[in-house]
């Protein structure tokens, strides 16, 4: 089973993250990867949805915001695409499978193989040894991270966030994701970066859902402050890590300069025993999906 050692625990409390290499086999690994190739092989993608999917900020909210597609995903599976993959009339500029950025936000309890793996006796096993009581799943993604395409260069940088900028609660640390890396990601297929430690000092930025439906659907408040790049510690991992994150720790990753994909499978978890989901955040529980409890 997947507990946590006191060093490992210290280690996590301290950095905000922690890797633990060889969560998954490479047939768990094989399974996702099988099941989300059957998923985009069937996709009906209306041309209206085609959103494009940005990490720039203005594009963002344009983007991503702007559209109820997105803003109505919390439920759903739902497809987002890399920048320039459509023509003007909104057809596929490169196969379908090499055009999509990441599918959300709720593989984690519509899917049955998503569902077990987010569900797995593993799973369970290391959110109780992180001490937590009520674990609820709040979001769940499937990430690409496409090799460059073309003269693209392939999908953009994420830039430094927290996660709890998104998802924000209160009080704070009562998030945590669980990154699991279903392809080697290294250095050149853009692995992730932390700035260890960086999760004691609150959230600089929250996205939130405009009220009543106001255009352009979110706004942000406050701003990423500038930060120094050397502070960055690359974490690449093998094929099978999961990568735990905190809420609040500050991460990126950098362009897919290499030919070959990075996929990931990840999801956030909240503790919901006395914790307040800010009703400002873009993601809500339905009466159709309340947030599922992680323990079965």
């Amino acid at each position: 089973m997947a507990c946590l050692s006191p060093s490992q625990l210290q280690k996590f409390q301290e950095d905000g993250f922690l890797v633990l290499e060889g969560f998954l086999s490479a047939d768990e690994c094989e399974v996702m990867q099988q099941r989300i190739g059957e998923i985009v092989a069937k996709m009906d993608v209306p041309l209206h949805s085609r959103t494009e999917f940005s990490t720039q900020e203005e594009e963002q909210l344009r983007a991503q915001g702007s559209t109820d597609y997105f803003l109505s995903s919390g439920d759903k599976i739902r497809f987002f695409f890399e920048k320039g993959v459509f023509d003007k009339q909104g057809n596929f500029l490169v196969p379908p499978e090499k055009s999509i950025n990441k599918i959300g936000h709720a593989l984690h309890a519509h899917d049955p193989v998503f569902r077990r793996a987010t569900h797995s006796p593993k799973v369970q096993a290391l959110a109780r040894s992180l001490g937590l009581q009520m674990p609820v799943v709040v979001q769940s993604m499937y990430i690409f991270k496409q090799p460059h395409f073309g003269g693209e260069g392939g999908p953009a940088a994420v830039t430094p966030h927290q996660d709890a900028s998104f998802l924000y609660t209160e009080p704070l640390g009562r998030v945590l994701g669980l990154w699991i890396a279903l392809e080697d990601a290294m250095l050149e297929n853009g692995c992730l970066w932390f700035i260890p430690g960086s999760h004691t000092g609150g959230v600089s930025r929250r996205m939130v859902r405009a009220p009543g439906g106001l255009a352009p659907g979110t706004s942000f408040l406050g701003s990423e402050p500038t930060r120094d790049n050397s502070l960055f510690v690359p974490t690449p991992v093998l094929r099978g890590a999961l990568i735990l994150i905190h809420g609040e720790v500050v991460h990126k990753s950098e362009r897919n300069f290499s030919d070959r994909s990075r996929h990931a499978y990840t999801f956030h978890l909240m503790e919901a025993a006395g914790t307040v989901w800010s009703p400002d955040n873009w993601l809500q529980p339905t009466p159709e999906l309340p947030f599922p409890p992680l323990y079965t």
